[in-house]
């Protein structure tokens, strides 16, 4: 039986090119050769991102309310954000959005998971870390949709929960939750250095 993982796999390509270059998000629109056949795909061009799960001494986990215009949907979800500065590693970016978007800093940190998004329309690649030993940073001026950011305690099990009910329904939220509650579960043994290579991220590959 074959190893119960991706395989990578990278098709020549023949043409790339901006089809649509958005406010936030470009679309590439790619011709590739695949087998005995030349295909033409379009997708989102992502740089990537970094979202956190913090973890408080009471084992609940922080989720925040947000406004999400194409779903149009205040959704529970997870300190996040777009690994878009240059030459930021993802865990400095993972740091920065956690005192950027709910003030707070973290004494430990872990990679929690890493995973796509919706890989057949766009090239995210996220990584979930895991931050305990929490403190207050000052307060961060928000703007937009995070001005009105909610922030909620939740247990950890109560937050699964509510996945598994779909009362929950942000993808990176759901699989964060998951994962932690497993990790939990085994006493948090597995989770991987905060500073782990990242090579699934397709701009990040060797």
């Amino acid at each position: 039986m074959p190893a119960l993982e991706d395989q990578p796999f990278s098709a020549p390509v023949v043409s790339s090119e901006t089809a649509f270059d958005g406010a936030v998000w470009n679309v590439r629109r790619e011709r590739f050769e695949y087998g005995d056949h030349e295909l033409v795909r379009e997708y989102v061009d992502h740089p990537g991102a970094v979202a956190v799960l913090a973890v408080d001494e009471q084992e609940r986990v922080l989720l925040i309310r947000q406004y999400r215009h194409p779903v149009r949907m205040r959704e529970l979800e997870l300190p996040a954000g777009l690994l878009d500065v240059a030459g930021e590693g993802p865990c400095i970016a993972a740091q920065r959005e956690l005192a950027e978007e709910v003030d707070l800093q973290a004494a430990e940190w872990a990679q929690l998971t890493d995973f796509f998004t919706s890989p057949g329309s766009n090239s995210e690649a996220i990584r979930v870390f895991l931050a305990r030993g929490l403190s207050a940073t000052p307060a961060f001026g928000r703007t937009a949709e995070e001005e009105d950011l909610e922030l909620h305690w939740v247990n950890l099990d109560d937050a699964v929960d509510a996945v598994l009910e779909g009362r929950i329904g942000n993808g990176i939220a759901c699989i964060a939750l998951l994962a932690a509650q497993q990790f939990r579960n085994r006493d948090w043994v597995g989770l991987g250095p905060a500073d782990a290579p990242w090579p699934r991220h397709p701009q990040r590959r060797d």
